[in-house]
């Protein structure tokens, strides 16, 4: 029985980074797919909105980016290409979750479950696999308000601290890739 779980969830682990490698997020690629009976049903990544600039061109459309820039008196001797190689929040010296208002993605979790909407799936009872750890507060509400029933993560880290007490005080099993559900 463990070695199928283990099988099963290389081959989910191996979707959820061919899914994340379609990301256009500068920052980090995860991605995300949810399974009913070892069939996917949804995929996501993160990114921008659809038809919204990616971070890479965001400067040659939102001014208040450039305007950023300058008030934070960061070199913008590279405005003049408009491409971005790099997070912006990272480029103005933000922390990991730090700035995340001026962050344009969705997180791949959400897009997953948006996603499943848009297409008239249903996601009670399903298991959500990703590339990463513990997802933030933000998107574990969502993941728990969507039915899903179980979370197979790449570790065990938590992002917030509002994510340790989500998890722990909801119905919503999680566990580490190729590990038995407790």
């Amino acid at each position: 029985m463990e070695d199928n779980i283990k099988k099963w969830d290389k081959y989910f682990l191996d979707v959820c980074n061919t899914v994340a490698s379609n990301s256009k997020c500068l920052s980090r690629k995860i991605g995300v797919i949810l399974v009913r009976d070892k069939s996917i049903i949804s995929t996501g990544y993160n990114g921008a909105p659809s038809g919204v600039p990616h971070c890479d061109r965001r400067l040659a459309y939102d001014g208040n980016l450039r305007d950023l820039f300058v008030e934070k008196g960061k070199d913008h001797s590279f405005m003049r290409d408009w491409i971005l190689d790099e997070c912006p929040r990272y480029l103005l010296g933000a922390k990991s979750g730090e700035m995340r208002d001026i962050c344009p993605s969705v997180h791949s979790e959400a897009n997953a479950i948006v996603n499943a909407a848009k297409n008239g799936v249903c996601t009670e009872g399903t298991i959500m696999y990703m590339s990463c750890s513990i997802p933030c507060f933000e998107c574990l509400k969502l993941i728990i308000n969507a039915g899903i029933r179980e979370i197979v993560v790449t570790g065990l880290n938590y992002y917030d601290n509002m994510s340790e007490f989500l998890l722990t005080n909801s119905t919503l099993k999680y566990r580490v890739y190729g590990e038995i559900s407790k």
